[in-house]
């Protein structure tokens, strides 16, 4: 790896807030990172006026190609030249997923040492023709990877999921041993991964006080604690099935480096919560686990509603670029 990693830094949807962040994040970016921003030169420099930013744009065509000190590089994929902010729209859903998709080759290629990803709109992915309910599946199904989770960060709880965007009744059908070990197996992987030796994790319940010994139903002793007790004869440091309303509150104390999550709000809500007593109103790091490549990304949405107004906060971005290259430096060490 050379002095600094090289992220790639993914657009995102045209008309949400990706370029806007990325363009008021960029002077701190710089400092972690080589940066190369992956999406549309044009609306890049539309960013740059509503920030009223004095950085100038480079179209590059290599991703090696050297990083400028007075602007931001942009491998131009010419798909959007101009854009509506907030407008939802099936070109503007089928470019950001080309921006992934380019940044997947790079990384698969070794030319780039990390993904961010700036926020994508599913219905706009969806009128594309994609049926992917998010970043993570394409990225899996990509580098054909089969055991993966996604894995949120907030301050010092961090919360991996069974699954992410299912419905609900659907969640609790993928509660199986099977799938809760692969879960716990590849968030001690990451822990280890970000530099955490021995990792401890705790395994929530999927119902009120985990089952209450069976009284409020059987999956947790069924299939939780059979993978929780195959976890640790494997030696990893897992407990559970814990009481999904106190568990995240012990993480979040220290007492856990992290939560495996049954479903999506059951892991979502207490880190959106403690994520609203920083003094950023929009922090926290997604974190794509399991895969051959790093891939982080903001926590937060398109923010249709205040695209291309250059109040986004651009916290979450800054907090994602510092994870990739945490991640990034372990593993070239």
């Amino acid at each position: 790896m050379q002095s600094k990693p090289r992220v790639a830094i993914t657009m995102g949807d045209p008309a949400g807030i990706g370029s806007e962040i990325i363009v008021k994040a960029y002077a701190e970016l710089a400092e972690l990172a080589d940066i190369t921003v992956i999406g549309d030169a044009a609306v890049m420099e539309r960013a740059t006026k509503i920030c009223n930013s004095s950085l100038t744009i480079h179209h590059v065509t290599d991703i090696t190609d050297e990083v400028v000190a007075d602007g931001i590089n942009v491998l131009d994929l010419g798909l959007v030249d101009d854009v509506d902010f907030g407008e939802l729209k099936e070109e503007y859903g089928a470019a950001s997923l080309a921006y992934v998709e380019r940044a997947i080759e790079l990384a698969q290629q070794h030319k780039i040492d990390a993904i961010v990803t700036a926020p994508i709109n599913k219905q706009a992915t969806r009128m594309a023709g994609s049926e992917y309910a998010g970043h993570t599946g394409m990225l899996a199904d990509f580098t054909d990877t089969e055991n993966y989770a996604m894995l949120l960060i907030e301050d010092g709880l961090r919360v991996s999921h069974i699954s992410t965007h299912v419905p609900l009744e659907v969640a609790v059908d993928h509660v199986t041993t099977a799938n809760v070990l692969d879960t716990i197996e590849v968030t001690h992987e990451a822990l280890r991964g970000l530099g955490i030796d021995k990792p401890v994790i705790a395994v929530a319940g999927i119902n009120p006080h985990a089952s209450d010994g069976g009284l409020l139903g059987e999956r947790d002793e069924t299939e939780i604690r059979p993978a929780v007790e195959q976890a640790t004869e494997q030696g990893i440091n897992a407990t559970g099935p814990e009481s999904p309303d106190t568990v995240f509150k012990h993480a979040a104390q220290g007492t856990y480096d992290a939560v495996v999550a049954m479903y999506h709000d059951q892991g979502h809500i207490p880190v959106k919560m403690l994520g609203a007593t920083t003094d950023s109103p929009v922090s926290g790091v997604n974190m794509t686990v399991g895969l051959p490549i790093i891939r982080t990304s903001v926590d937060h949405g398109t923010a249709f509603d205040i695209a291309g107004k250059g109040i986004a906060s651009e916290e979450s971005l800054i907090q994602a670029v510092e994870m990739a290259v945490r991640v990034a430096t372990e593993k070239g060490e």
